[in-house]
C-alpha cells in the first residue's frame, strides 16, 4: 500500500496494490487486484482480477482485466478483454471483447472492431469496424463507422451506420440514417427522419416524420406520419401515412389507409381506404372506399366493390375487373 505515487521502470507482478495517489509502470502489469485513488499509467499490457481508478486511466498495450471501474476517463490505446467496463466520464479504448456491460456516464469510443454484451452510456458512442452486440441504449447519439449486428437499440438522439446494421429491434428519437441495409426481426421505431440508402426490412416500422429507402418490406405494418418515399416500392400487411403526407414509389398492401389531404403514387391493395380530399395516381383494390373530394388521377381498376362519397374526381371512369394487374412487387 502506497499513499502518494508509485513509479516502476519494469514488468510489475504482484497479488493486490494499493495506490493513493499516482501509479506509473513502464513495462507489463500482472496484479489481481489494483486500486489507485488518482491516475493509473500503464506503458505495457495489464493484465488481472479487478482495476478500480479513482480519476483516470491511461494503457498503451492490450488491457486483460476482468473487472474495470474508473471515476473519470478511460483511454486504452490497444484493445480491451474485459467482463464489465464502468466508467464515469469518457472511455475510449481499441476495440476487443466485453463480455458482460459497458457502463459509461459520459461519452465511448471504440477504434476497432468490438464484441459486447450491452453497452449503456450517457452520452454518444462511436463505434468503428465491424461490431456486434446484444443491447445499445444511449441518451445521446450512436455513431458506427462499419457494419453492427445487435439485438435491440434504443436512443435517444440519432443513429448514423455507414455500413449494414441487422439485428431485432430499433427505437430512436431523432433521426435514423444507415449507409447500406437495415434487417431487422422486430420493430423499426423513429421519431423523426429514417433514411436507409439501401433495403428495409422489418416486422413493422413506425416513423413520426419521414421515411426513405430503396426498398422497404414490413411483415406486418408501416406507419407514417409525414412521407415515404422509394424507389422500389413499399411492401407491407398494411400501410398508412398521415394526414397530409406523401407517398412517393409504388406500395403493396393488403390494406392501404391514407388519411386526410394526403397522396399517393401507385397502390396494389385488397382494402384501399382514402379519407377526405387524399390523392393517388393509380389504384387498383379488391375493395375501394373514397371519402368526399378523393382524386383519382389515372386508372381505377376493383374487383368486388367500390364506394365513393360526393365530389371524387376519376380522371379515367373506375372499371370492374375479374381480376387485377399483378403488383411489380
Amino acid at each position: 500500500r502506497v499513499g502518494r505515487t508509485l513509479k516502476i521502470g519494469g514488468n510489475t507482478k504482484a497479488e493486490n496494490v494499493n495506490v493513493g495517489g499516482k501509479f506509473e509502470a513502464q513495462g507489463n502489469v500482472n496484479i489481481k487486484d489494483l486500486d489507485v485513488g488518482g491516475k493509473a499509467e500503464v506503458n505495457g499490457s495489464i493484465t488481472g482480477s479487478s482495476l478500480n481508478v479513482g480519476g483516470a486511466f491511461h494503457g498503451k498495450g492490450i488491457v486483460k482485466v476482468d473487472d474495470i471501474d474508473v471515476g473519470g476517463l478511460l483511454h486504452a490505446e490497444s484493445e480491451v478483454f474485459s467482463e464489465d467496463l464502468d466508467v464515469g466520464g469518457t472511455a475510449k479504448i481499441a476495440g476487443g471483447e466485453i463480455r458482460g456491460k459497458i457502463d459509461v456516464g459520459g461519452a465511448f469510443y471504440s477504434s476497432k472492431p468490438l464484441i459486447f454484451k450491452s453497452i449503456d452510456v450517457g452520452g454518444s458512442v462511436k463505434l468503428t469496424g465491424t461490431c456486434k452486440g446484444e443491447k445499445i441504449d444511449v441518451g445521446g447519439a450512436l455513431k458506427v463507422e462499419g457494419d453492427l449486428t445487435f439485438g435491440e437499440i434504443d436512443v435517444g438522439g440519432a443513429i448514423s451506420i455507414s455500413g449494414n446494421a441487422e439485428g431485432g429491434e430499433i427505437d430512436v428519437g431523432g433521426k435514423l440514417k444507415i449507409k447500406g441495409n437495415l434487417k431487422l426481426s422486430g420493430s423499426l421505431k423513429v421519431g423523426g427522419v429514417a433514411k436507409v440508402d439501401e433495403k428495409l426490412e422489418a416486422e413493422s416500422i413506425d416513423v413520426g416524420g419521414k421515411l426513405r429507402a430503396r426498398r422497404i418490406d414490413a411483415s406486418t405494418s408501416v406507419n407514417v406520419g409525414g412521407e415515404i418515399a422509394t424507389e422500389e416500392g413499399v411492401k407491407a400487411e398494411t400501410v398508412q401515412i398521415g394526414r397530409k403526407g406523401k407517398i412517393r414509389g409504388v406500395v403493396v398492401a393488403k390494406e392501404v389507409n391514407l388519411r386526410e389531404g394526403s397522396e399517393a403514387e401507385d397502390i396494389y391493395a385488397d382494402t384501399l381506404i382514402m379519407r377526405e380530399k387524399a390523392r393517388a395516381r393509380n389504384i387498383y383494390a379488391k375493395k375501394i372506399y373514397l371519402e368526399r373530394s378523393c382524386r383519382i388521377m389515372g386508372e381505377t381498376q376493383y374487383t368486388e366493390e367500390l364506394k365513393s362519397e360526393e365530389n371524387v374526381y376519376f380522371a379515367i371512369e373506375p372499371k370492374k375487373v375479374d381480376s387485377l394487374p399483378a403488383a411489380p412487387i
